[in-house]
């Protein structure tokens, strides 16, 4: 099992910055690969950004040059720096634990608790 805690959303107004955390505990050896979901009422869950072990990383075309993923391997600790934030990024966002293949981001069933990003002036 993988245990993913996630902090750091809120409100924020357009334009405006924030950066989610997702601590990872457990059986950790058998990932390889992190990703930030988010999801709105009415529909399907999202895939925003991805980061593998070798620090290989793919965003969401929505996301790209705003959003930042990285990771801290001694604090087995990912992260997602949100810049420019937009109306349309309001969402709860999702930390999951998975696996990359080199060419796609597949999750498995370990995900985070969920945290609420509201972007609104």
């Amino acid at each position: 099992q993988v245990q993913l805690v996630e902090s750091g959303g809120g409100l924020v107004q357009p334009g405006g910055s924030l950066r989610l955390s997702c601590a990872a505990s457990g059986r950790i050896f058998t990932i390889n690969a992190m990703g930030w979901y988010r999801q709105v009422p009415g529909k399907q869950r999202e895939l925003v950004a991805h980061i593998s072990s070798g620090d290989r990383t793919n965003y969401e075309d929505s996301v790209k040059g705003r959003f930042t993923i990285s990771r801290d391997n001694v604090k087995n600790t990912v992260y997602l720096q949100m810049n420019n934030l937009k109306p349309e990024d309001t969402a709860v966002y999702y930390c999951n634990a998975g696996y990359f293949d080199g060419s796609a981001y597949f999750p498995r069933n370990y995900w985070g608790q969920g945290t609420q990003v509201t972007v609104s002036s």
